[in-house]
């Protein structure tokens, strides 16, 4: 994979069909910064189109632009048709082409250009043409404003791109709490507010526009799935298919709910399991120095972040929630 900075100079010459895509699932970082590059490159009159491996919660459905995202499950047809005719592929908020479940064969046998900009660890680098891999930034969106300012174009920053990255931004840090927040994502959010959009209304957008039914389950599993670990300072929370009909939970109702556990009193470890139609996924969360990527990785096929991570099993809820308390007593001591 060669550095992303060699193409910098191409985005000013010849006119080229740009597909933009992200995994599958995607929050506001993955849908943010996938529309704030789509529309920075439209600037230069290229063709760009956003297509999402899958659907998407309805809490993102504010972001400008992203009433012409594709979702690919929807209109596999039409996607691929796209993808079969794109001179690049921008790959962003993942480095793997697995997350992008259904998706994944034909961007791997895409003639086109790929590009990844992501800030997950353990990069397929093989699978790229060119790209930047940073796991020190604090999300998708600030790598793709640090490519805007790199790439000389600063000036091409408007309030519809400035929305979309500090949406993800924003989501990505937590807002703004997680260690990952460094002195350059307050320079960038500085930047971005200097073209006068309302940050208030996209935190509002995020975080206050659910439903009834998401509080209620919210309570639900607060009170009667999570499990508190003392003895290993660790939170589970186990969502069977049940729980998910009987409440009707949608596309990103679940959103943040790992991170609830971890608000109370001395837990180090946040895990959270749903039970899936074809599998079970697992997010896993930390406070300090205990690494849920390596966690994730060496035991359920999965990674991402070192204090933030997912995974995946064919194994019942039960199995994993049993398998899961087995392997907390190898970690005992980096967890008390």
């Amino acid at each position: 994979m060669q550095s992303i900075s060699l193409i910098y100079p191409e985005f000013k010459s010849n006119h080229r069909n740009i597909i933009v895509t992200m995994h599958q699932k995607p929050d506001p970082d993955a849908m943010g910064s996938s529309l704030g590059l789509a529309h920075f490159l439209r600037q230069f009159g290229h063709s760009v189109n956003v297509i999402a491996p899958t659907n998407w919660g309805d809490y993102i459905n504010w972001m400008p632009g992203i009433d012409g995202v594709l979702d690919y499950e929807a209109s596999k047809e039409k996607a691929d048709q796209l993808i079969d005719v794109a001179d690049w592929i921008f790959c962003l908020d993942f480095n793997i082409f697995h997350r992008t479940r259904y998706m994944a064969e034909k961007l791997a046998n895409a003639s086109a250009i790929k590009i990844l900009i992501d800030h997950h660890q353990n990069p397929d680098t093989d699978s790229f043409d060119y790209g930047i891999s940073l796991t020190i930034k604090s999300s998708t969106s600030e790598m793709i404003y640090d490519l805007i300012v790199d790439s000389g174009n600063d000036n091409c920053i408007n309030t519809t791109i400035a929305e979309c990255l500090y949406a993800g931004a924003m989501s990505d840090t937590g807002s703004f709490r997680f260690p990952s927040t460094t002195a350059s994502v307050h320079l960038m959010v500085a930047a971005l507010k200097s073209t006068g959009f309302n940050h208030t209304l996209i935190h509002e957008n995020v975080y206050e526009n659910q439903h009834e039914t998401r509080l209620r389950f919210l309570g639900f599993v607060l009170s009667s799935r999570m499990e508190i670990l003392y003895e290993y300072n660790t939170a589970i929370i186990a969502i069977s298919k049940p729980d998910i009909l009987k409440f009707n939970i949608r596309t990103g109702d679940t959103e943040g709910l790992v991170n609830f556990p971890l608000s109370i009193k001395g837990i180090k470890f946040s895990a959270m399991l749903i039970d899936r139609d074809e599998e079970r996924k697992w997010s896993f969360r930390s406070k300090g120095s205990f690494d849920v990527n390596t966690f994730a990785k060496t035991y359920f096929q999965g990674g991402g972040h070192f204090n933030a991570s997912g995974g995946r099993s064919a194994d019942s809820v039960e199995e994993n929630v049993k398998q899961f308390k087995n392997i907390l007593k190898t970690f005992a001591s980096q967890l008390q």
